[in-house]
């Protein structure tokens, strides 16, 4: 039972998420293939030793010949050390002294994560979803500097995500998405340089806040709108009374012109049919310029004579 105990408990520890198991390519299958079908074929035949050369020609085929696809690197130990790193193409290693310890994807790969009731620097609990986008510049700093690199991306940017949320106001937050995004890519990046890993960008998808404050918000940004409107009203009205204003200093300096536009007005007011206006006498004569005019006429040509005083009658 102890050696079943020290057995298991190395493996547990292992994260199989982490191991990417080199399989055949179709170059080194066809080729085993090959191999094993002649050494099948010499063996029927009755040459024995042939067929188990072949054989042992198809394992160390199956062991030695390795290929990497355009957007993969190959990080090799050879007795525990660092051998080499293997790109795109086909090579070999030594069987049983040379291991494929890791597989580093270089293509630009995505991550969730969240931070959940996080409270911001003015003490609001939000819930934050964001995504990074990453991609590893450096296969054997990913492979030797840290034993699982992708979880630790998503461990580091949660935390990287509740930090900056309690250095950062409410309204910063929902407004300033841009610039969050951008301290969440330079924290994260500096923390994953050492492991030879590089981040493209971070995107903040959700702000999810408590539905009290929400009624709240949007209460504060109606009575916004309400003040704004107000005041742009205000401003109108100001406008238009020194317009009127100065049109009472024109019409001032020239009553024909008013009467002439109180006249307009009522043109205007009885076009439309079935309409019926109630005017003052008095509005009427004041709108009648004919015996204004004329006496101003005649005032100018001096033919105006001033009337006689009358006498006072006799008791």
């Amino acid at each position: 039972m102890t050696i079943m105990a020290s057995v298991t408990t190395p493996i547990q520890n292992i994260d199989f998420r982490s191991i990417k198991v080199p399989t055949m390519n179709p170059i080194t299958t066809f080729l085993v293939f090959t191999c094993v079908a002649a050494g099948a074929g010499t063996a029927y035949i009755g040459n024995r030793y042939l067929a188990a050369t072949l054989l042992a020609a198809a394992v160390i085929i199956a062991l030695s010949l390795k290929m990497a696809n355009v957007w993969e690197k190959f990080v090799i130990l050879r007795m525990g050390k660092l051998q080499s790193v293997k790109g795109a193409g086909i090579f070999v290693i030594i069987p049983i002294l040379d291991r494929v310890i890791a597989i580093i994807d270089g293509r630009i790969q995505t991550t969730a994560f969240n931070a959940e009731q996080a409270l911001t620097k003015d003490t609001v609990p939000v819930n934050v979803d964001a995504i990074i986008f990453w991609h590893v510049h450096d296969a054997e700093k990913a492979a030797l500097a840290i034993t699982n690199y992708r979880e630790a991306i998503d461990r580091v940017a949660q935390t990287s995500l509740r930090e900056m949320i309690g250095s950062s106001m409410l309204a910063a937050l929902l407004s300033d998405r841009k610039e969050a995004d951008e301290q969440l890519k330079v924290e994260i990046g500096q923390k994953t340089a050492a492991w030879g890993i590089s981040v493209s960008s971070v995107e903040i998808r959700d702000v999810a806040i408590p539905v009290a404050l929400q009624d709240a918000m949007s209460r504060q940004a109606q009575a916004e709108r309400e003040k704004q409107a107000r005041v742009i009203l205000g401003s109108a009205e100001a406008a238009i009374a020194g317009k009127f204003v100065e049109a009472a200093a024109i019409y001032a300096g020239h009553p024909v012109a008013l009467q002439l536009r109180a006249m307009n007005i009522i043109y205007e007011t009885t076009k439309e049919r079935g309409a019926t206006i109630l005017m003052p006498s008095s509005m009427v004569d004041s709108l009648n310029p004919s015996a204004a005019t004329l006496a101003l006429a005649l005032a100018s040509k001096g033919t105006i004579e001033p009337a006689p005083a009358r006498l006072p009658a006799a008791a």
